[in-house]
Order: structure tokens, then sequence, then C-alpha cells
């Protein structure tokens, strides 16, 4: 599919139900072209929405192959979350060189339980991960695209996102997971980690209902995990 028929109306009748998911393929390169087309006009609104095409087109005049595409992709995701599409994961295809990209599959839902089950697949079918951190593809992008950003840091930095996020709160790994990994590349196996990482270093503390022993090399979901205050200065 090249952009016909592809629109958030579209894609709003598949998720209007509860527990519904969808899935799509992008033709970014059709895409690409049809923006800067008079005559399929319409098609990129039915895609975009009216005011995000006109703003859209402005601000990729001019840019690189390279930025333009992210910005494109980047605003898609906006559109989908607007229209009430929470969840949203993108994953790009190259071509068989590496160097183009040959197509995106786009995933929408509004549950998480789909969500956090494809984010699993698509980050064990990424081609190459950055400290165990599935790229998904967008390694290269940076802060000029939010949403695509969040798909590119490594695991790192995900320690003292944990520890601004939830400065002074007591809370479990299970939840800890749920209110954080959303729009953000990591699976749970990254969160027990770097929590593992931090408990060992003494960085934050932990306990286990019925005072059950932490093991070595495990940090299970029901881990009680409470986090320094944040320092002030």
């Amino acid at each position: 599919m090249g952009y016909k028929g592809l629109s958030l109306r579209l894609i709003n009748s598949v998720l209007k139900d509860w527990g519904c998911e969808c899935i799509f393929f992008f033709n970014y390169n059709r895409i690409n072209m049809g923006l800067s087309n008079d005559m399929v006009k319409a098609h990129m609104e039915a895609l975009f929405g009216k005011a995000r095409t006109a703003s859209l087109s402005e601000k990729v005049a001019g840019m690189t192959a390279y930025k333009r595409e992210l910005t494109v992709v980047e605003e898609l995701c906006e559109a989908l979350n607007q229209m009430g599409g929470r969840y949203v994961l993108p994953f790009t295809f190259k071509n068989s060189s590496g160097k183009r990209t040959s197509h995106h599959l786009i995933f929408v839902s509004k549950h998480p339980l789909g969500y956090g089950i494809m984010k699993t697949i698509m980050a064990k079918e990424s081609s190459t991960h950055e400290q165990g951190v599935a790229t998904f593809e967008y390694n290269p992008a940076d802060k000029a695209q939010p949403f695509l950003f969040e798909y590119a840091r490594p695991l790192d930095d995900l320690e003292h996102m944990l520890l601004d996020t939830f400065a002074g709160k007591t809370i479990t790994v299970q939840e800890i997971f749920e209110s954080h990994n959303v729009g953000r590349p990591y699976i749970m196996p990254n969160y027990k980690e770097v929590l593992r990482k931090m408990y060992d270093m003494g960085t934050i503390t932990a306990t286990r209902e019925g005072d059950k022993p932490i093991r070595r090399n495990s940090f299970p979901e029901d881990i009680r995990v409470t986090f320094p205050k944040k320092r002030r200065g």
C-alpha cells in the first residue's frame, strides 16, 4: 500500500473496540513524494490531518533526506497519539544494502498488554542492540523528534530516568515497568537489569513481601524498590 485508502479514520475504526490493535505497512517513499504533490493532497490529509499536513509540508522543505524521514514518521506517530492510539511502535526495515529504508511497520494499540507483547517481538527482531536495548532501527534519532528519540536511548540513560521519575517513592518492579515503559524502547529484562545493578551498588533499597530473599542475579516483579530523594542543587 502507498497512501490511497490509508487514513486516520480507517485506523481508528479498527481500534474503536476494546482489545483491538492495528499494524500497518507504511510506505515512506510514496508518502514522501505525496507531500509535495497537490494531486494527492486529499490522501495526505486523510493520513495526517489537514492542519498537520500543511505544517508538515512546510517543515520538511529543505531538510536532508534522513531528517525528512524521521520527521514524517514522528508526525505520523503524534497524529496516531492524538487520535487516541496511545501505544504506538514504529519499526523500520532497511533495503538489502542497509543504507536506505525499505518500509516501516507501525503498530497502534489502546491497551498496554498488546503494546508490551509487540514491543518484545520488535525488540527481538531488531538488527542491533545497544547495551541490550533494542534500537528499533532508530538509534540515530535526536531530540528534534522526541517520540523517536525515546527509542534511541541506551541502558545507561535508564538509571538516570528512574532516579528522576521515582525519586523518594517506594514502588514495585512491575509498577515501575507499567508506568515508565510506554513510548520508550525498554522491555522488562532491561528494567530488571538496571534495577539489580542499582541495588547491588546501594543506589536503591529493595524488599520482598514476607521478607523473601532477593537472590543473586535476579530481580522479580514483586520486589518493592525505594528510590532516594532528589538532591538539591
